[in-house]
């Protein structure tokens, strides 16, 4: 379509996850305003469970007068999203992600050798003619068609000067989604040492109470009434990218509260083959090793193509441990453990596909991250009826996905928690909590949507609902975790003692690994000097 001079197209597509009746994207009215919405309503506007949350949001986008009036009304909206909304009577383009980035939108800006304007949730990888950058979440944008199109001669600095960015909250009170809250700042003096996991003192009662039913509501709304798209009756609609932690864990539990008692859930473990690990198994370390004689040693390499590979990870141990502990507890549920095994050639010919699709993240770390993404999100695996049965083939229909992201950020669940306190008290761990509420928008959870959507699936993480955010970060750190206790037992103290109540023994005790390393996604080349994380491929 044009407006003025300009020429503008919309392109949508639905995974459909809302709704009984399909929707055609994107949305349309007979005044000319266009959607194109990528996300879900699960707070702040009542939705029926036969009702597209996207067709009620643009009615009430339309109904806006102003651009400030789209601005509170996705300030009242609780979930993740990505849009872009075209309206017609003030020629203006507004377009946002939600407060936290949940879903992933990239803006490629105009220059002069190539002139346009790209707003897409989806990379092509590196491209001379792109330069994507991940749209901040700091605020609403804005572009004003009017006096844009007037002058075209010098589209970029036009555009820059077109582009209005506007804070997420105004004078509206009835904005309760439109930014996240601060960390309580409260510094304990003394407070009471949990001596163990078995009871819960009565200071912290009331907090483990009001977490579960949090956490529990966060659940049930991004797991039910899912549309049966590609699937049959008894097949899942559900799983959990599981590893036998206490986060992903405790969903699994919430989540069979709400799922359909005749529906599996599937529980995804990814497990890597990984050179580098048999090499040290069989060699030992020689990374470690001098220069000269890491040379020696590499031109006396054995053929690791013949040994037998095992994908018993860290995370594979643990979660097939746990889903017997779920088993117990749920009894009438059936739990598919998938366990996704990847060979080194399957994982190193996807890393092409891989880093288009997470581009532009292209760090060491993305990377790693990314391609245990892919994988466990393919879910293509094996399930086995028990413990020590033949496994059979098994590819999960399931296409929403729990994540458990968030949790150590709200909690308290990194090393470097710890560390603070050690360094400077409980105000440092104050002030570190800060940092990691302020920091989860850059969290590359763009990222993680692109990789995972190109399956056709989404994730959906509980912990990272507004409500729940709202709650722990009002807590008094004290109540979160507690640096004195032992590794295991202080951080995330709170969820701990929640998992306890509900009588997930196991997974209460259970220490943080990282997924990369956990499912060995990381470093994978024998004798390979590795760079930090953050470092560039190739670079």
């Amino acid at each position: 379509m044009r407006e003025g001079r300009a020429h503008m197209t919309f392109f949508a597509s639905e995974l459909r996850l809302r709704g009984d009746s399909p929707i055609v994207q994107p949305h349309r009215d007979v005044h000319g305003n266009i959607l194109c919405w990528n996300g879900e309503i699960f707070e702040g506007i009542d939705i029926s469970p036969d009702a597209n949350d996207g067709a009620l949001l643009f009615s009430r986008l339309c109904a806006a007068d102003t651009i400030e009036d789209v601005r509170d009304l996705l300030g009242s909206i609780e979930g993740p999203y990505a849009l872009v909304y075209y309206h017609a009577r003030l020629h203006k383009i507004v377009f946002a992600r939600d407060p936290l980035g949940r879903r992933s939108l990239l803006i490629n800006r105009p220059t002069p050798e190539y002139p346009y304007l790209v707003l897409a949730s989806v990379s092509v990888g590196a491209h001379p003619a792109y330069a994507p950058e991940e749209l901040s979440t700091d605020h609403i944008y804005a572009l004003d068609l009017g006096r844009l199109v007037t002058d075209l001669t010098d589209f970029t600095s036009s555009f820059e000067t077109c582009l209005q960015t506007m804070p997420r909250r105004g004078d509206s009170t009835s904005s309760p989604y439109a930014e996240l809250r601060k960390v309580n700042r409260f510094i304990p003096e003394d407070p009471p040492q949990l001596q163990d996991l078995n009871s819960i003192p009565s200071h912290l009662s009331s907090a483990v109470d009001d977490l579960l039913d949090h956490l529990d509501r966060s659940v049930m709304l991004r797991v039910r009434n899912i549309p049966r798209v590609g699937t049959h009756e008894g097949q899942a609609r559900v799983a959990v990218l599981f590893s036998g932690g206490i986060d992903s864990t405790m969903l699994a539990f919430l989540a069979h509260r709400h799922v359909d008692p005749s529906e599996p859930i599937d529980l995804l473990n990814v497990a890597f083959e990984n050179p580098r690990k048999i090499s040290v198994q069989i060699e030992g370390n020689i990374g470690a090793l001098k220069k000269r004689e890491k040379k020696l040693k590499m031109k006396e390499r054995l053929d690791y193509s013949t040994v037998n590979v095992e994908y018993d990870v860290p995370d594979r141990l643990t979660g097939a441990q746990e889903v017997e502990e779920l088993r117990r507890l749920c009894p009438g549920r059936k739990w598919n453990f998938v366990e996704v095994n990847v060979p080194y050639e399957e994982s190193q010919a996807a890393r092409p596909l891989v880093e288009a699709l997470m581009f532009p993240g292209r760090t060491v770390m993305d990377l790693s991250l990314a391609v245990a993404l892919y994988f466990a999100a393919r879910g293509v695996g094996q399930i086995r009826s028990h413990p020590g049965a033949v496994p059979e083939p098994y590819t999960s229909p399931a296409r929403v996905l729990l994540n458990g992201l968030g949790s150590d950020e709200l909690l308290g669940g990194y090393g470097r928690h710890r560390t603070a306190f050690k360094h400077a008290g409980w105000q440092a761990i104050v002030d570190e909590l800060q940092l990691e509420l302020d920091r989860i928008p850059t969290r590359n959870l763009g990222r993680d949507d692109r990789v995972i959507s190109s399956h056709g699936k989404e994730t959906r993480h509980p912990f990272l609902s507004l409500s729940v955010v709202d709650y722990l970060a009002q807590l008094p750190v004290h109540v979160k975790l507690d640096p004195r206790l032992e590794a295991g037992l202080g951080e995330k103290m709170l969820l701990r003692l929640a998992a306890r109540k509900v009588g997930l023994l196991e997974a209460s005790l259970r220490k943080k690994k990282a997924m990369q390393f956990g499912s060995h996604s990381a470093r994978m080349i024998p004798g390979a000097d590795y760079k930090k994380g953050d470092v560039l491929l190739n670079s």
